[in-house]
């Protein structure tokens, strides 16, 4: 008989659901939702890097989804074994006694505070050089060591601190904090004890220094130094955490009405996207499977025994479990990839925005026709006039430090930088600079990887960077002077969710032989060009100076 399995995948921008035959991978139905009230930038101050969610938009988005492919595919619901959900992260969410996300109650229905403090939120700055701080003077444990030794304030404790002295009523009504792929989860189950919850693993180790080394979470003696609300707040989190290959509950009866499926059906414990994509892709020993869309993570696995207790310095977490349960799983990534090519265009179209499309002399129906045109050409043209530009010609040097760095070396105050403009450069010139910048952005991090003694033989591209620009993809190969194979699966992270899936439900013994029955083939590969690699060293040295330099004049 057959079995089938859901992956749900939370991205920055949308939800999407799949739904996978157990036996082979094969894709019956997907679908995807867009979150509207982020769409309509709701919740969000870019200007201070403040980036919220609204927790409706993915309840929606769950609904929506799955009750879709559920109804395209028809199958059987009794066949559909089980769910896995995976999220964006560190995405923490204040919550009440009950699990209730506060913005879900009438006082903090419009509060960007109780909202989900999206994983690109960089208001705890602050936050995060106090907890830095904190671990390396207290005169106890380092608490980083296993997050690369450098506290981000793109993570969970950092973000909870900067809301607690900012919204004491948020403080004072928030009974725990919940990581999003854990909300989602908690929400299917039908065990509503917080105090027994599943938590995800991939998310405390990652993101808010959990380690068996001292017994889970810091404690409370480190926690009040930051603030009592932190000491108070550690007893009503967890002490276990939980692999995703693990059951979390089953599909309770509001839930499985609402989707149309059976209270039968398994909800395994949450991850994040990245190490599902990791696992979507069929990540193996000495591969670096890089997650490329509106930024990137970087994942590695490593033996037990290849890794022993090293640490490796500025990365975002080593973690047992994150990945494939009984490996080590490394984490890396950068602040922005996508998002930088996003922003550039974002500056271009200015003057569309603000004189063209508000134009008295074109009709509504043209100034329609002219939008769709120009989003349609936009990048595409860019992308064919920088990779015209030969690399003898003088292009700039950026940085792709437009969100800040994760890694290697987190430091979310950091700025972007340009250098080498003239006069005769145009925009195809910035736009191959910033193509170029990522792609040294990425350098850095394998370098540092393999500087710690982080073996790569291999580099595994997924997700809608790696699969629609053959430009960035062909740069990034000369830069990291290594071959790139991407993923042909559209969905890798979802795929990696319902891999999850269908071992919790008992369907295969592990990760390892579910992925090879169920992750994804390889649709193309890039090698270095060898005419070029030599080029492009000259330009990341001038990336490295140029790095270098900001870095030392920013505080």
């Amino acid at each position: 008989m057959k079995n089938y399995v859901i992956g749900l995948d939370y991205g920055s921008d949308s939800v999407r659901a799949v739904l996978i035959d157990t036996e082979n991978g094969q894709e019956l139905a997907s679908d995807v939702c867009h979150y509207k009230r982020w769409k309509n930038k709701q919740y969000c101050n870019p200007s201070i890097n403040q980036f919220r969610q609204h927790p409706l938009d993915h309840i929606e988005g769950l609904e929506s989804t799955i009750k879709n492919i559920v109804s395209a595919s028809k199958v059987d619901p009794s066949l559909i074994k089980s769910i896995c959900i995976d999220t964006t992260g560190s995405s923490p969410v204040p919550v009440t006694e009950d699990g209730t996300p506060l913005a879900l109650t009438a006082e903090f229905a419009e509060n960007p505070n109780a909202m989900m403090v999206l994983w690109k939120d960089h208001t705890a700055i602050n936050e995060a050089n106090e907890i830095n701080e904190l671990a390396a003077t207290w005169g106890g444990e380092d608490f980083t060591k296993y997050e690369g030794g450098i506290y981000s304030s793109e993570w969970f404790w950092a973000k909870i601190l900067h809301i607690a002295r900012e919204d004491e009523a948020v403080k004072n009504a928030a009974y725990t904090w919940l990581e999003h792929c854990d909300l989602m989860t908690y929400l299917l189950i039908d065990d509503k004890d917080l105090k027994t919850f599943k938590r995800s693993r991939c998310a405390a180790g990652h993101k808010a220094m959990w380690h068996e080394d001292w017994n889970g979470l810091p404690p409370e003696e480190f926690l009040g130094k930051l603030h009592p609300y932190l000491a108070q707040l550690r007893g009503k989190l967890y002490d276990e955490t939980y692999t995703s290959d693990l059951v979390a509950g089953t599909l309770n009866q509001e839930w499985a009405t609402k989707l149309g499926l059976t209270t039968d059906t398994i909800i395994a414990v949450g991850t994040f996207d990245a190490h599902s994509g990791a696992v979507g892709a069929k990540i193996d020993e000495y591969a670096l499977v890089r997650v490329m869309g509106t930024s990137t993570c970087d994942i590695i696995v490593s033996a037990k025994e290849n890794v022993g207790s090293k640490t490796v310095k500025g990365i975002c977490g080593q973690v047992d479990g994150s990945v494939i349960p009984g490996y080590i799983g490394l984490e890396a990534g950068q602040s922005a990839f996508g998002d930088v090519l996003a922003w550039f265009k974002d500056t271009l179209s200015w003057p569309l925005d603000n004189l063209v499309y508000n134009s008295t002399i074109l009709s509504e129906e043209q100034k329609a026709q002219l939008k769709e045109e120009v989003e349609s050409n936009f990048i595409k043209t860019l992308t064919e006039q920088a990779e015209a530009i030969p690399l003898s010609e003088s292009i700039p040097t950026a940085l792709d430090w437009v969100n800040g760095r994760r890694t290697p070396d987190a430091n979310q105050g950091l700025k972007s930088a340009m250098t080498n403009l003239s006069l005769g450069t145009k925009a195809p010139h910035i736009f191959k600079a910033l193509i170029n910048s990522i792609c040294f952005g990425s350098k850095k991090i394998v370098d540092r990887f393999e500087e710690e003694g982080v073996r790569i033989d291999s580099v595994i591209g997924i997700g809608g960077v790696a699969r629609k620009s053959p430009f960035i993809m062909q740069t990034l190969a000369n830069v990291l002077n290594k071959p790139i194979k991407v993923c042909a699966s559209d969905q890798a992270p979802a795929l990696g969710a319902a891999i999850y899936a269908a071992v919790a439900a008992g369907i295969y013994p592990n990760v390892i032989e579910a992925a090879k029955k169920m992750g994804s083939d390889f649709e193309s590969e890039y090698f270095p060009q060898a005419d070029k690699i030599e080029k492009y060293q000259e330009l990341m040295d001038s990336y490295s100076v140029l790095s270098q330099f900001v870095e030392s004049i920013t505080k």
